[in-house]
């Protein structure tokens, strides 16, 4: 370990108060794709004052940020925070089933949770820089805000427009989510493609769908007229028709399925008129962007036979189009040894009551040991991708979704996995989502994780920035695995052809007379 990576571990250790709070506060926030209005803000107040210059709103996108600090010419080195929720997870920092304070069950909250994962990113940065202020050493940190991940939204934007380029070495971290992948680095099966678009069906001729009737009725299509079934029975039609593709065409094996939310309907009240306006989200995770478009074409045929049905025309607009990921084995190796000079993080016993005390609540024998055993051990890469690879056929390279992997076709990345907590099981017994969700936000649970990864991530970072041996060897295998670096005959170029997708009606946090609520607003108890 060097001066520099020791000066960084010290750093985070005397943050440690502060990132605790600062990822509840992320947690509180609770904001969801493209509406992660506090998040970001919050992000650029606390860079700024730690003397980075932030440019808001990069690529187009409200929510999103890029932010720089050099200490003279040298390396540059990327990080990155994400800071979106998930809608229908409200839940509570607490050892019990409940929404946030003022705030109903269908509301957001942080599942992976991305709320810890930008502030350990966070920590990290911080702490390179004072590493590097201390100890004189050259370069650069690039630091971006990445919103809507839970879409794929951002990183594929951000790519198309040059905020990954002339990185020497980029670091993606998350959460673990899934065995083997807790304590570890990615080795070869990276995450796959990922195509995500919204269909919107608009009924604006519904005297077209059929002749009149001519009785001289002042309203058109009136109550009692034969009317066009409208956007409503469009967007069924279509829901039903790919619910078959989703079914037959991807098994959701390997990591692939096609999913769907339904977003917007253009009536407000049940009257006999045909619906106006609807809207319909799917996202595809397949290991190739050949089975993207496979996928796609069968989409936008459903959607066009839905739209005549029904009377309507249809739209597709693009949420995301991403690319597979690029394996690095030497940023692997360097990120790994980062994690071994580390070690997995440990939760203390005050860790461990609040654990038994969930079990407790949910009716179970609470145990001595709470947390997965696997939380607490490091898993090699090649260990983890032989115990992954049992699964996959041969010829699938590409396994899972996460849009990171659109910044491994412009520099050397790696992808570290630090375990969140995650409670053992009791024969046949499955617990309920809100107990991982709560396990993100309690201090108690969520902090050794986010001090491990921010350890890690710093190590990893100054260790890219003082070993030009372990840069120029990320390099070479860059260049060799795209054919010639970026533009090289084997680079696969962003697939991003689209504006960013913001103006759309996500899910979102309102203000009005009655108060701040979520945008579908809460039933007072009976």
């Amino acid at each position: 370990m060097t001066l520099a990576q020791e000066t960084a571990f010290a750093h985070v250790d005397q943050a440690g108060p502060a990132l605790s709070a600062w990822t509840r506060t992320i947690f509180d926030f609770g904001e969801t794709a493209w509406r992660e209005y506090q998040s970001a803000a919050w992000y650029v107040d606390i860079l700024r004052r730690e003397g980075f210059s932030v440019e808001e709103g990069s690529g187009g996108m409200a929510t999103a940020f890029c932010a720089h600090w050099t200490n003279g010419s040298g390396p540059t080195i990327g990080l990155y925070a994400e800071y979106d929720a998930v809608p229908g997870n409200c839940q509570d920092a607490a050892t019990v089933q409940r929404p946030r304070p003022g705030l109903n069950e269908h509301a957001g909250g942080h599942t992976d949770p991305h709320s810890a994962l930008g502030i350990s990113s966070l920590g990290a940065l911080l702490a390179t820089k004072a590493a590097m202020e201390r100890h004189g050493l050259a370069g650069t940190l690039r630091f971006t805000g990445e919103p809507a991940e839970k879409v794929r939204g951002s990183k594929p934007i951000h790519a198309a427009k040059g905020y990954y380029d002339g990185l020497d070495g980029m670091i993606s971290f998350h959460p673990f989510y899934m065995l083997p992948l807790c304590n570890t680095v990615r080795w070869d099966t990276h995450c796959g493609a990922a195509y995500s678009m919204i269909y919107r069906f608009v009924c604006d001729s519904p005297q077209d769908w059929l002749k009149a009737s001519g009785d001289g009725a002042p309203i058109p299509q009136s109550h009692s007229a034969v009317r066009a079934p409208g956007a409503n029975d469009a967007l069924m039609m279509m829901y039903m028709a790919s619910k078959a593709l989703r079914d037959s065409m991807l098994s959701h094996q390997g990591g692939w399925s096609i999913s769907e939310a339904i977003l917007t309907a253009g009536q407000a009240t049940a009257d006999n008129l045909p619906a106006g306006l609807a809207e319909i989200q799917y996202m595809i995770r397949v290991p190739t962007v050949a089975m993207a478009e496979q996928a796609t074409a069968v989409l936008d045929a459903n959607a066009e036979s839905a739209a005549r049905v029904a009377g309507c025309r249809h739209e597709r607009h693009w949420v995301c189009k991403s690319r597979p990921g690029l394996a690095n084995h030497a940023m692997a190796r360097v990120a790994w040894e980062a994690l071994q000079s580390v070690g997995p993080p440990r939760w203390n016993e005050a860790a461990k009551a609040t654990a038994r005390d969930i079990q407790k609540n949910l009716g179970l024998e609470p145990m001595p040991e709470p947390f997965l055993d696997e939380c607490e051990r490091l898993i090699s890469p090649e260990q983890a991708e032989a115990i992954l690879r049992r699964d996959l056929p041969p010829s699938q390279l590409n396994s899972t979704s996460d849009d990171y992997t659109d910044m491994t076709w412009h520099a050397p990345t790696a992808r570290i996995y630090v375990a969140r907590p995650a409670l053992k099981a009791a024969a046949g017994f499955t617990y309920p989502s809100w107990v991982m969700n709560a396990l993100g936000g309690i201090s108690e649970t969520i902090d050794p994780m986010v001090v491990c990864a921010a350890k890690t991530i710093a190590a990893a970072a100054l260790r890219l920035i003082e070993d030009s041996a372990a840069r120029d060897a990320a390099r070479r295998e860059f260049v060799e695995r795209t054919g010639g670096g970026v533009g090289g005959e084997k680079w696969t170029a962003p697939l991003c052809d689209y504006e960013p997708p913001i103006h759309f009606r996500w899910p979102e946090y309102v203000t009005t007379p009655r108060g701040r609520d979520w945008w579908i607003p809460s039933v007072p108890a009976a």
